[in-house]
């Protein structure tokens, strides 16, 4: 019997749409355990950029070689602006407010950021919201509601819960910012090229802010098992996941692959389990759920039934 390759191509989209979304979910647990050695956001985001840097230039150089031509200058410092507001400006802000919530709180307030790009669509280009779409971000922001209260009740302290909502909310507007800015780049200049060139960009201001704040003087003092841990978010959390996220992209289409794509906040939750020791609770599950489901309703295209 022959291959029915669409159903093998299908296969392999999917499960590179769950390993990227578990690797990008693993991010958040290992920056937790970092923080345990009391090393701060600039240190591990600076040690993170610099050890994916060598496979972003591999990537970069691969695939310059089956481009049409090279990438113009404008189009280059276009793709410096918008990575350095994506891979920096918004991983800066999402390290930040790791440092003040859990994982999994962090994964659901990032994961909002589909419903921010609807926002700035509406407020930069007039596109209307429909009814659909305001139910939708309704229902995911009372679970983002129910999944904070079950902090709350847990005795967090409510101003380090603010203070963590507010990074990583800002983290998330500006990954928004960041996806809006990108999408003709990405199709004039191809996923790969635009995602190292965007991701080699943003590595230059970290370096130097990592500079300007003192870490030289620091290195020699960082715990080996933190630079560990960095290399593993380095490789497993940051360069494996983005590509098997274009790959999952390829395969399914950008809808298809952002369905899969909402493991994401699950996979936080029970790495957050086994790894960092918390309680999965019924508040955190349902409040999961609801921002999960509001998330991918608010993203469908309009028209969509399935």
């Amino acid at each position: 019997m022959p291959e029915d390759t669409s159903s093998k191509n299908l296969a392999l989209g999917v499960a590179a749409g769950v390993l990227s979304a578990a690797g990008f979910s693993l991010k958040a647990v290992l920056a937790k355990l970092v923080y345990r050695y009391d090393v701060d956001a600039t240190t591990l985001l600076a040690m993170r950029m610099t050890f994916a840097l060598p496979f972003y230039l591999l990537i970069a150089w691969r695939s310059s070689r089956g481009a049409a031509g090279p990438i113009e200058a404008r189009q280059l410092l276009r793709i410096g602006a918008v990575g350095t507001m994506g891979y920096f400006v918004a991983s800066y802000l999402d390290f930040r407010g790791l440092e003040h919530i859990t994982a999994g709180l962090e994964r659901l307030v990032l994961y909002l950021y589909p419903t921010l790009v609807l926002g700035i669509g509406w407020l930069a280009y007039g596109r209307r919201v429909g009814a659909r779409e305001g139910l939708a971000l309704a229902v995911a922001y009372v679970g983002l509601a129910i999944a904070l209260s079950k902090d709350l009740v847990a005795g967090r302290d409510a101003n380090e819960l603010g203070i963590g909502i507010g990074f990583v909310f800002g983290s998330a507007l500006t990954y928004a910012i960041y996806v809006v800015g990108s999408g003709e780049l990405v199709h004039r200049v191809g996923s790969w090229r635009f995602t190292a060139v965007a991701m080699l960009a943003a590595t230059i201001p970290m370096l130097v802010l990592f500079v300007l704040e003192g870490g030289l003087g620091r290195v020699h003092a960082i715990p080996r098992p933190v630079i560990g841990l960095a290399l593993l978010m380095a490789v497993f959390a940051t360069v494996v996941p983005s590509i098997l996220m274009t790959e999952g992209i390829r395969r399914l289409g950008a809808a298809r692959a952002s369905v899969v794509g909402s493991i994401g906040p699950v996979a936080t939750i029970g790495l957050e389990a086994l790894l960092l020791g918390e309680r999965v609770t019924s508040r955190a599950i349902v409040g999961t759920v609801l921002v999960v489901v509001g998330v991918l309703v608010a993203s469908l295209p309009r028209g969509a039934t399935t």
